[in-house]
């Protein structure tokens, strides 16, 4: 049996339409990345991460937090042995709320600094977010 021509077989694939459009590209950020978190009041922006770190026995340990950039204090953080997602970074920011504020929303949006993972990008965590009076940011891309 003859081998297969890759280059061939695309060129008659592209000729005939049958292969799948590209991605469009995303436009990098208009936002400059200054490097600059810290502010200079409490409750003007509250930045979230998770780190994960081996213990002892051998399980990993997955921690997600929420700090102010002011003060630094730990606001609220959750805890697990298994990977976190949109639900957990809500349950942190819901708890960062009520630590602050109690039973009630901010009177002026506070910025949510956060990286690019999945789990910040969520289309629900950021409506979650301005629900509860957070205006979602993520690090521009350098």
């Amino acid at each position: 049996m003859p081998a297969i021509n890759a280059k061939r077989v695309y060129r008659i694939m592209r000729q005939n339409a049958l292969l799948l459009e590209r991605k469009p590209a995303v436009p990098p950020s208009k936002r400059a990345h200054t490097g600059r978190v810290a502010v200079k009041e409490s409750n003007q922006r509250w930045c979230s991460d998770g780190f994960e770190f081996c213990c002892d026995n051998g399980e990993r340990l997955r921690v997600t937090f929420a700090l102010d950039c002011c003060d630094r204090e730990a606001l609220h953080w959750a805890v697990t042995t298994g990977g976190f997602n949109s639900e957990t970074v809500q349950d942190v920011m819901l708890g960062a709320v009520e630590r602050r504020f109690g039973n009630d929303l901010p009177s002026s949006p506070v910025e949510w600094l956060t990286d690019n993972g999945s789990c910040y990008r969520a289309n629900e965590t950021r409506q979650f977010a301005r629900m509860l009076g957070l205006e979602p940011k993520n690090t521009a891309v350098r």
